[in-house]
């Protein structure tokens, strides 16, 4: 029996056309912090996580590529990281990742250090990007989007990696926005006597 198809199905093109405008510009990268800020507003205004169950671009990404094209192998998800203690430590980890993009681009602001123009990839593979074009903004808001990309891309690849060996949406068990969100939305449920 086949699923019903929905148009929320189709978002994993966003992620697509998102590392791909990156891939030809960097400043693309920006774009970015749309998945940053969407979950945490369907979480703080809404109370669920509508986002992370129907919106996301990640999400439906593994979905389309792990059930729909049957790219994943649908071994068991580890209990290991079902668990509080670790996702409670990727999202520390992710976070403390994106305060050092932070951190390096208001060093870049402040003109300590200079642009870098690359791509670190698992926060330790490094790729110069030469065709980059930042004249266009702040050596700044450029090595945000440097770190942005990086992190997201980063990202992209655990998910992936995580979807081909386990089961299609493995990295929604962990993943930080997930975890943050998860979390706002147990704060704003009324407590119950």
């Amino acid at each position: 029996m086949k699923t019903q198809q929905h148009w929320y199905h189709n978002l994993w093109l966003w992620s697509v056309i998102y590392f791909s405008l990156g891939f030809v510009n960097i400043l693309f990268a920006l774009l970015g912090l749309i998945s940053f800020c969407l979950p945490l507003l369907f979480a703080i205004f809404g109370g669920n996580k509508l986002f992370c169950n129907r919106y996301c671009d990640r999400g439906q990404l593994l979905r389309f590529f792990g059930s729909q094209l049957g790219f994943s192998r649908r071994h068991d998800i580890p209990q290991w990281m079902h668990s509080n203690g670790f996702r409670l430590g990727f999202m520390i980890f992710f976070f403390a990742m994106f305060g050092g993009i932070l951190y390096t681009s208001w060093m870049v602001y402040l003109e300590t250090t200079s642009l870098k123009e690359v791509i670190t990839l698992f926060w330790c593979i490094e790729f110069p990007w030469s065709w980059a074009a930042t004249t266009l903004v702040s050596p700044a808001v450029a090595q945000f989007a440097f770190g942005l990309y990086s992190l997201m891309l980063t990202s992209e690849f655990i998910a992936l990696a995580a979807m081909f060996y386990y089961r299609p949406r493995t990295w929604c068990a962990f993943c930080p926005m997930g975890t943050l969100t998860q979390s706002i939305c147990k704060r704003k449920l009324p407590t119950q006597r």
